[in-house]
């Protein structure tokens, strides 16, 4: 399995979002708060294409569900 551990830059990369830090932070804080029990990929923000990519990178363990799990508790941090 490859441990890589990818930057949150790269994920909005990946996600095809502005990723530099600014970028990121604004978007985060736009769409904040989002309701406890609305899983991330299920925010309304998203495309379909999106939301496809988190849902298959968290449920297969991907290397890319670390930085996936760190921007879904950005979004529940004050």
């Amino acid at each position: 399995m490859d441990t890589h551990l990818h930057p949150m830059t790269e994920l909005f990369a990946q996600l095809g979002l502005p990723s530099n830090p600014e970028a990121i932070q604004a978007f985060i804080e736009t769409n904040r708060p989002r309701a406890a029990h609305l899983a991330l990929p299920d925010a309304p923000f998203w495309t379909s294409s999106q939301a496809e990519f988190l849902r298959d990178q968290v449920q297969n363990d991907a290397d890319w569900a670390g930085v996936i799990d760190a921007l879904d508790g950005a979004f529940h941090r004050g």
